[in-house]
């Protein structure tokens, strides 16, 4: 089974160099490697980088900023140079952030667990921590975390049995060759494309009749960096216009939208009047209320963050 990964990558490109690095060191080291940046500048400088002399590494720039159109950018990308589906060749992709770090048997484990479970169609690995809720994880202690010298931290993507999921986590998920070559990320997502994981991992579940599942053979660790995030306020706004588009979309069920909808209204109203200096709450809350003031007004979209 080959292996492929792609990486959608914005203003990081030290941290792009140093996931090549954990690439490299993969037992099973990929076939392809596709990132895919928003401008020249994104994309990291890979002369004489030792990957380069196993594996292929494409480095493209998508049409415009997003993670979803740059991840598609990727797949068109990878699909020209895959096996077709008339050679019988099984392959998959995986979708790392540029700030991910994977264990050194993350992509072997990968295969192992698509080659036994022909039912499994997507997966996400055990995150051992994620520091996108406060300032972020340091190389260092990643690496500490790897090892097992840091105790793993509270995460749903954690655990010791590998169990069903209806969501992939975007920092790292995989998807057989069936899904990528009928799948692609809703570009009316944006920029950071909040809940692009959820979106995808159910059109790939309804169009395949597969399973996804939470693999805790997968080990990584989520940096967090906060450099090329979405503003405050664009991500507030997104926190509410995409799960009420997913769920007129049908792909996220109407209570999982309000669900969604709402712990987050909650959780920007309590750290806004606390206060935070690691993450703009208060941003948030203003695209909060934006995305409600646009709902009543009935012109709501996840687009609506690039006129902000």
């Amino acid at each position: 089974m080959k292996r492929y990964v792609i990486v959608a990558t914005k203003g990081r490109p030290a941290e792009t160099a140093t996931l090549l690095d954990f690439l490299y060191d993969q037992d099973a080291q990929p076939h392809g490697v596709y990132i895919v940046g928003a401008s020249a500048a994104d994309l990291p400088d890979v002369q004489g980088h030792p990957l380069l002399a196993t594996t292929r590494v494409a480095l493209l720039i998508g049409d415009q900023p997003g993670s979803t159109t740059q991840r598609n950018v990727g797949i068109e990308a990878l699909l020209k140079g895959a096996p077709d589906a008339a050679s019988g060749e099984r392959w998959f992709a995986s979708f790392f952030d540029d700030d991910f770090r994977p264990h050194r048997g993350w992509l072997r484990e990968c295969e192992a667990l698509f080659t036994a479970r022909q039912d499994v169609i997507g997966m996400t690995g055990q995150v051992l921590a994620d520091g996108v809720k406060d300032g972020g994880i340091a190389e260092a202690d990643a690496l500490r975390y790897l090892s097992g010298e840091l105790a793993r931290e509270p995460h749903w993507a954690s655990g010791d049995e590998r169990r069903e999921i209806g969501c992939a986590y975007g920092c790292n998920m995989a998807f057989v060759d069936r899904v990528i070559r009928q799948c692609r990320f809703d570009e009316a997502l944006p920029l950071y494309g909040w809940q692009e994981d959820y979106d995808f991992t159910a059109r790939a579940l309804e169009l395949s009749g597969g399973t996804a599942v939470y693999e805790p053979a997968c080990l990584g660790v989520h940096l967090g960096v906060k450099r090329g995030r979405t503003s405050g306020v664009r991500f507030g706004y997104s926190q509410v216009a995409n799960p009420f588009y997913l769920a007129r979309k049908q792909t996220m069920k109407p209570r999982r939208a309000c669900s969604f909808i709402s712990r987050h209204l909650c959780s920007n109203l309590y750290h806004s009047v606390r206060g935070n200096p690691l993450v703009d709450y208060r941003g948030r809350l203003k695209g909060n209320v934006l995305a409600f003031v646009d709902m009543m007004k009935g012109v709501i979209h996840p687009k609506r963050i690039l006129e902000l």
